[in-house]
């Protein structure tokens, strides 16, 4: 029960990655807040755990739903000390015919909206003397290789948990960034297969990953036992990149 009664909020949650860190967190102990855009899939989430989940329609995009969806934690729960930035899209466009709808949706949902939770969170962390924030990036920054618009929305949220780690830590409030490989998730469903089977030739452990080896990561660096850790870029992508 490394997480017994805290407060947990992970967007992104109705599939993949974050359903899996709902689930992780709920077996652990946490009151956990499971976001996404789509309400039923937030709540087929919660149904999913045993414990204290709820499911909260949020699109992090906005403003005024994440302010909402913080405030239903809070009322929901007494508190937030966690907060994970997960929501995430993609959308397979070559650079030079990228439109610019497709290049603002993913800036808006991927780094707007890690921004803007962020932003809230920190707002009631400080409030109750310290909190935790883990925002997820991609290993595609490391090597540039995907989307323009996706490696350039993902490098822009390691730059905001950098920035935002230095000035929250005097508020106790701790930042870092957990960096995915190719991982088994249905985003991944719409990548051509050539480029899937190029990806996993390029991870020395041999395998693409799992939405429970980030789920554990998330666990780790939510818990005590990362208290002397904010601002870094913690990799779950079998030594495909350094970071």
């Amino acid at each position: 029960m490394k997480h017994k009664d805290k407060v947990v909020l992970i967007t992104g949650a109705g599939q993949g990655m974050g359903q899996a860190m709902v689930q992780r967190f709920a077996s652990e102990g946490a009151r956990v807040v499971a976001v996404d855009i789509n309400q039923q899939a937030a709540e087929e989430t919660a149904m999913s755990c045993d414990g204290e989940v709820i499911g909260v329609a949020c699109d992090v995009s906005d403003s005024a739903s994440v302010l909402d969806a913080m405030a239903k934690a809070v009322a929901e729960f007494g508190g937030l000390d966690v907060v994970i930035n997960n929501a995430g899209v993609g959308s397979v466009d070559e650079f030079i015919n990228t439109p610019d709808e497709n290049w603002a949706r993913v800036i808006g949902v991927n780094l707007t909206g890690t921004f803007l939770c962020c932003r809230e969170a920190a707002r009631i962390m400080q409030e109750q003397g310290g909190g935790n924030i883990i925002n997820v990036s991609s290993t595609a920054v490391a090597s540039g290789e995907g989307p323009s618009h996706y490696v350039a929305s993902k490098a822009g949220v390691m730059g905001l948990t950098r920035s935002i780690a230095r000035e929250l830590a005097p508020s106790a409030i701790r930042v870092n960034t957990l960096v995915p490989g190719p991982t088994n998730t249905p985003m991944m469903a719409g990548i051509p297969d050539e480029w899937t089977q190029a990806m996993i030739s390029a991870i020395p452990l041999g395998r693409m990953g799992e939405p429970a080896d980030v789920a554990a990561a998330a666990s780790f660096l939510a818990s005590e036992d990362a208290g002397f850790i904010t601002g870094q870029n913690i990799a779950v992508n079998g030594g495909m990149a350094f970071l």
